[in-house]
């Protein structure tokens, strides 16, 4: 590797081939590369506010998933491999809610799965998956065992933005539909980037970082409706903490990692070319893009077929013994995710859009508590599950809708359809639905209610360092 006190190594022929096909001056390796080295960047209010409500939502959901039976395997593993060291042990970076602490990348790993169990945790259109579960749990875990400041994570976290969206506009919906769950896939290298970024590595050592990455890039729609897709996300975050940390202490890989005749965008993307934009201080991502944050605790796939059911159940107060057929017709490629169409327990129910308009009509919700066992197997779920049809409409994917219609029993037909979800990038949540989410989570994980503090705290991020932040989040959990 070329660095202080180090000779540049002349590139390789398999380097120079891959820059001749990639056809841009600049390759996809140098563009992901460049957005690591830049200078922290002085985040806006705005800005800074869209990093303080994500990383609320991210511990509140991995809080709330702290006694999921995935987390608990973890945990039981981490233990009997002896990875973990009880509170107040030396050790670097801390178990959110949990009496325990263990080395960065293991950190990340068991917040990462415990942020994801409950697929509650927020999204970005272009990613078709969930980017903070994966960038928040690194970024802490490494800044706290560095002891690196508060500006410097948020920093990071919308330099790993930047990186997954810009992958993401590139080739996520084609990787998506191939089968690769883009949170694990697409979601380690932008945690390579903002890691790379909150170490400042040079160009050099974040293109090894990324070659790294590619070392351990994976993660499978396969795994959807199984623990494993938690694990996916977690292991993604460990992943890019761990590539990073190895570049710098000088571990070296191949440095054309996207685009090589046998690298990432060819295996993984299905094309030796992705056209990534470069960097632009008018398009960050963290503002063009966004995030938006769940309102319920399911996949989002649901969530527009979800505001349109509750809407006709409230406006025309149904109930369900009125109702005789659901049918539910939506955007190409929407219901992709949805592979559950008979759940039998709460987490294959997560991924059910029968379930998911069984329980709004049955309930008039979809909680937390939507999602036991017992909940997904009632009869009165079994019975309105198997009045409810679905259709993909042809056409592009974006921009999304759903369109509900219900036929009820003395003939009425009813239809809504949504476009726009509340608590999306478009219409963000009210502080007050954010705090009554946060709340939610926070008691369903029994650490009593608490959001409004959670949300005050994750804004005073920027000021402090990350591991005064971390003792003082404990230090309110532990009230």
């Amino acid at each position: 590797m070329s660095g202080p006190g180090r000779p540049k190594r002349e590139s390789s022929l398999g380097e120079e081939v891959a820059q001749r096909q990639a056809g841009h001056s600049t390759s996809a390796t140098a563009i992901l590369a460049g957005y690591a080295v830049r200078p922290p960047l002085a985040l806006t209010a705005a800005q800074a506010e869209c990093c303080a409500r994500s990383l609320a939502d991210t511990v509140a959901v991995c809080l709330a998933g702290r006694a999921e039976p995935a987390t608990t395997a973890a945990h039981r593993y981490l233990e009997e491999a002896g990875l973990l060291t009880l509170d107040g042990a030396t050790a670097s970076s801390t178990l959110w809610g949990a009496p325990y602490r263990a080395a960065p990348e293991i950190a990340a790993w068991a917040n990462g799965l415990a942020g994801h169990v409950l697929d509650y945790d927020d999204v970005t259109v272009p990613m078709r998956g969930h980017p903070s579960v994966v960038l928040w749990p690194a970024i802490l875990a490494l800044g706290e065992a560095r002891d690196l400041t508060g500006r410097q994570a948020c920093s990071a976290f919308a330099i790993g933005m930047q990186a997954i969206c810009q992958l993401s506009r590139a080739f996520a919906s084609r990787q998506y539909e191939h089968g690769w769950h883009t949170t694990a896939s697409i979601g380690i290298l932008g945690a390579t980037i903002a890691c790379a970024h909150l170490l400042g590595l040079d160009e050099a050592r974040t293109r090894h970082a990324l070659g790294l990455a590619l070392a351990q890039a994976a993660g499978a729609r396969a795994n959807v409706g199984s623990q494993a897709k938690a694990f996916q996300a977690g292991q993604a975050g460990a992943a890019g903490l761990r590539a990073a940390c190895l570049a710098a202490a000088g571990l070296e890989a191949g440095t054309h990692a996207l685009e090589h005749p046998q690298g990432y965008l060819k295996l993984y993307a299905g094309t030796p070319d992705a056209a990534l934009e470069p960097w632009s201080d008018d398009a960050l991502e963290l503002e063009r893009s966004g995030l938006d944050v769940k309102q319920y605790p399911m996949c989002y796939a649901t969530h527009r077929a979800l505001d349109a059911v509750l809407a006709l159940r409230e406006a025309h107060g149904v109930v369900a013994d009125d109702v005789v057929a659901i049918h539910v017709e939506t955007s190409h490629a929407a219901l992709l995710p949805l592979i559950h169409p008979r759940p039998a327990t709460g987490l294959q129910g997560k991924f059910s859009l029968p379930y998911a308009m069984a329980a709004a009509i049955l309930d008039g919700h979809v909680r937390l508590s939507s999602f036991t066992d017992e909940a997904v197997q009632r009869p009165a779920v079994q019975r309105l599950q198997a009045l409810v049809t679905s259709e993909e409409t042809a056409g592009p994917i974006n921009p999304r809708w759903a369109r509900v219609t219900l036929d009820l029993r003395d003939g009425r037909r009813l239809t809504r359809q949504v476009r726009t979800l509340n608590g999306s990038h478009e219409q963000p949540l009210s502080e007050q639905a954010l705090c009554a989410k946060l709340d939610d989570c926070l008691a369903w994980g029994g650490f009593g209610a608490g959001g409004e503090a959670l949300l005050e705290r994750c804004r005073d991020l920027p000021a402090q360092g990350c591991r005064d932040f971390m003792r003082a989040l404990d230090a309110g959990l532990r009230r």
